[in-house]
C-alpha cells in the first residue's frame, strides 16, 4: 500500500480548518484511505519544520497520491468542490516526437505532453517528483514497464526524437551533475548511486540506450535512468515537457493522464493539456494524451443488491457524484461516465463498490442471512483427500511442490520432448525457474529428494496436487487436472514397493488389479516411457464396463533423468490422474 507524506497545515487549510486530527482521521476511514500518523503528536517540531501528515492510500488509486489529487478528491467527497474536468487544448501544429525504428529493440513505446504557464513552488515542485516517483515505482513496476522524464520545454527546441543509439555514441551531463558522460561511463558512475543502481539493470546489457532528443540533437533523457542537467526543470519553470517512455501501452496511457490531471491545476488555465504528436516508424501517429472518457452502464437492482441497500436511481447519482463519479438515468439504466483519473475502475463491481463508500460502510444496515446452505466439500477435493489418507496411512510422507516451474524440469531433465501442445508458458517469468506451469508433479518429488539426500533411506514422499494441461475445447485453452504422484527412494529401485502403494490406493477407490479382458478394474500395460528405464515401465490403465482409460504411467526412473536431478540413489516412481474417478 503506498504511503504519501502531506502538508498538515495546507491540507486542513483546503478543508477549511474544520477538522483536528481526530475528526480527519475519521474522514479518512469513511473516505477508503488510512491516517498512519502526524508527526505533530511525537513532539516538539524543529524550527521551520511543518506538521506533516502520513497517509496509507489504497494501492489501486494512483490519483490520490499526491496532495492535489488527494485534495481534489476529499473536497468533492465532502461537497466543498465540484467535479473537475479537463481539456486537450486545440493547436494545429504540435509539438513532434518522431520514434526511430531502433527502438523497438529496448523500449519501443512514448507518449508526450505540455503543461503551459505552470506556476510552481517550493511545495508544489517537491509534490510533482514525488508523484513521479510513485507512478514509476507503482504503474510503472520500478520502471520496468514505464518511465517519466519531465523537462523545461524553454531550454529545449521540438521537433523531438526518440532513438536507440550505442552506448559509446551517447554523451550528456546528467541531472545535478557537471562531467558529460557516455553509456558506459553512466554505468559505471551510477553504479554506486543507491538509487539509481537499482534500474541500470533494465538497459544494461542491451546493444543500444535509449535517447530522446530535441532538434539541436541536445540529449534530454536517458530512460529509464535519468535526465539531462540541460532540460532540467526548476522553480521558474513556465513550460513543462513531459515525455514518458514505456514497454506496455495501456500502462504508459494511465500513467500520463494521471500525471498531467493531476497538475494541471497549477497552470495558468487549470485544467488544460496541450498536446503532443508522436510518430512512429511505420509512419502512423498519434496524439497524446487520450482524454477520451470510457462508460459503465449499471442498474439500482444490481448496485442495491451487491452493497446491500435500497436508494433509487437519482439517489444512487446524487451518491456516485461524492466519489467524483458522473452518472445519468437512461430509462431503467444508470450511465456512469469513468474520470481519467480512475483507470482503476473496469467492471460494476467496481461502481458499487465507490457507491459503498460514499453511503458509508458503517451505515449499511445488518441484515440476517435467510439462505438456508449445507456446506459439502466439492468433489475432487473429497476425492484428492480419500486418496491423500490411503497414502499417509500407508506411512509415505507428502510434500507440496510449487506449481510453477523450468522447462528443462518437465522436458529435457525428464528426456521427454516438447511438442507445442502440454504446457503452459509464462510469457515473462522472474526466473528461469518459473518458465511454465507444471504438467507433471514427478519433478517436484526428485527436487525434494535432491535436497534431502542428507536423510538415512529409504525416502517414501507423495503429493496430490493440480497440474495444468493445454486444452483447445476449454474457454481459456488450459484444464487443471487433480495428479497423484508416488516416489520411492532406496539402496534398491523396489519397484514392487511403489506397485504396492498404487494397489492400495486403486482398491481404496474400488477398483482392484485385474486382466485386460476383465470388466472393471485396473492393470498395467507395457510401455516405452522415456523417463523410465527401458523394461521396466508401464502405462496404468482404468477399465471399467469396457470403457478404457489410461490414467498415467509407473517406472523405475532412468539413470540419465537421476543424473540431471543430482541423485544417485535408484528411484521408482507412479503418478496417474485420479479425475476419471469422479
Amino acid at each position: 500500500m503506498p504511503t504519501i507524506y502531506v502538508d498538515k497545515e495546507e491540507l486542513f487549510e483546503y478543508l477549511g480548518n474544520q477538522f483536528n486530527t481526530e475528526a480527519f482521521r475519521e474522514l479518512c476511514f469513511e473516505f477508503g484511505i488510512e491516517l498512519e500518523e502526524d508527526t505533530s503528536e511525537k513532539g516538539e517540531l524543529a524550527e521551520g519544520e511543518r506538521a506533516q501528515l502520513k497517509i496509507d492510500i489504497p494501492a489501486n488509486r494512483y490519483d490520490l497520491l499526491c496532495i492535489e489529487g488527494l485534495t481534489r478528491a476529499l473536497g468533492v467527497f465532502l461537497g466543498r468542490d465540484s467535479i473537475k474536468h479537463y481539456h486537450v487544448t486545440p493547436t494545429s501544429n504540435p509539438h513532434r516526437i518522431t520514434v526511430a525504428k531502433e527502438c523497438s529493440q529496448i523500449r519501443p513505446l512514448i507518449v508526450g505532453a505540455i503543461l503551459r504557464n505552470v506556476q510552481l513552488d517550493a511545495a508544489r515542485y517537491k509534490s510533482f517528483i514525488d508523484l513521479q516517483d510513485k507512478l514509476n515505482q507503482n504503474l510503472g513496476h520500478q520502471r520496468k514497464l514505464v518511465s517519466i522524464g519531465t523537462h523545461d520545454l524553454d531550454t529545449v527546441q521540438g521537433p523531438f526524437t526518440y532513438e536507440a543509439v550505442k552506448p559509446e555514441d551517447l554523451k550528456f551531463v546528467p541531472l545535478s551533475q557537471t562531467e558529460e558522460m557516455d553509456g558506459h561511463r553512466i554505468m559505471e558512475f551510477y553504479g554506486k548511486d543507491s538509487k539509481i543502481k537499482h534500474f541500470l539493470h533494465i538497459i544494461e546489457d542491451s546493444p543500444v540506450y535509449p535517447v530522446v532528443y530535441d532538434a539541436n540533437r541536445t540529449v534530454m533523457s536517458l530512460p529509464p535512468l535519468i535526465n539531462s542537467d540541460h532540460s532540467k526543470i526548476s522553480l521558474d519553470t513556465k513550460n513543462i515537457f513531459i515525455e514518458i517512455t514505456a514497454t506496455d501501452m495501456t500502462k504508459v496511457n494511465m500513467v500520463l493522464n494521471i500525471l498531467v490531471t493531476m497538475f494541471s491545476q497549477h497552470c495558468k488555465e487549470p485544467f488544460t493539456v496541450e498536446p503532443v504528436e508522436v510518430v512512429y516508424p511505420d509512419g502512423k501517429s498519434f496524439v497524446y494524451p487520450d482524454f477520451e472518457t470510457k462508460t459503465i452502464t449499471t442498474s439500482a437492482s444490481y448496485l442495491n443488491g451487491i452493497v446491500g441497500i435500497d436508494k433509487s436511481n437519482s439517489e444512487i447519482v446524487e451518491l456516485l457524484h461524492k466519489m467524483s463519479l458522473e452518472a445519468k438515468i437512461e430509462q431503467d439504466s444508470i450511465v456512469v461516465t469513468l474520470p481519467l483519473t480512475r483507470p482503476d475502475m473496469l467492471q460494476e463491481c467496481d461502481v458499487a463498490e465507490d457507491l459503498a463508500i460514499a453511503f458509508g460502510y458503517n451505515r449499511i444496515p445488518r441484515v440476517q442471512n435467510n439462505e438456508a446452505t449445507v456446506g459439502a466439500p466439492l468433489p475432487i477435493n473429497k476425492l484428492t483427500d480419500i486418496v491423500r489418507r490411503e497414502m499417509a496411512m500407508a506411512s509415505w510422507t507428502e510434500v507440496l511442490t510449487l506449481s510453477l516451474c523450468a522447462h528443462d524440469d518437465i522436458f529435457k531433465f525428464l528426456r521427454r520432448e516438447d511438442k507445442g501442445d502440454e504446457v503452459v508458458v509464462l510469457s515473462n517469468p522472474e526466473t528461469q525457474e518459473n518458465q511454465i506451469c507444471r504438467s507433471l508433479l514427478l519433478p517436484g518429488l526428485l527436487k525434494t529428494v535432491r535436497e534431502n539426500k542428507r536423510y538415512p533411506v529409504p525416502i517414501k514422499v507423495f503429493e496430490v496436487s493440480d497440474v495444468v494441461n493445454k486444452d483447445p475445447s476449454t474457454e481459456r485453452g488450459v484444464r487443471n487436472r487433480r495428479h497423484a504422484c508416488a516416489l520411492y527412494a532406496s539402496d534398491e529401485a523396489r519397484f514392487e514397493i511403489i506397485q504396492g502403494l498404487l494397489d492400495t490406493v486403486m482398491e481404496s477407490l474400488g477398483f482392484t488389479h485385474c486382466n485386460k479382458q476383465q470388466d472393471r478394474g485396473y492393470y498395467l500395460e507395457e510401455a516405452d516411457v522415456p523417463m523410465y528405464l527401458p523394461g521396466r515401465s508401464a502405462k496404468v490403465m482404468l477399465n471399467e464396463n469396457g470403457n478404457t482409460v489410461e490414467l498415467g504411467t509407473i517406472g523405475i526412473v532412468h539413470p540419465e533423468v537421476l543424473f540431471n536431478y543430482e541423485l544417485k540413489m535408484p528411484i521408482s516412481t507412479f503418478e496417474i490422474n485420479i479425475e476419471p474417478f469422479l
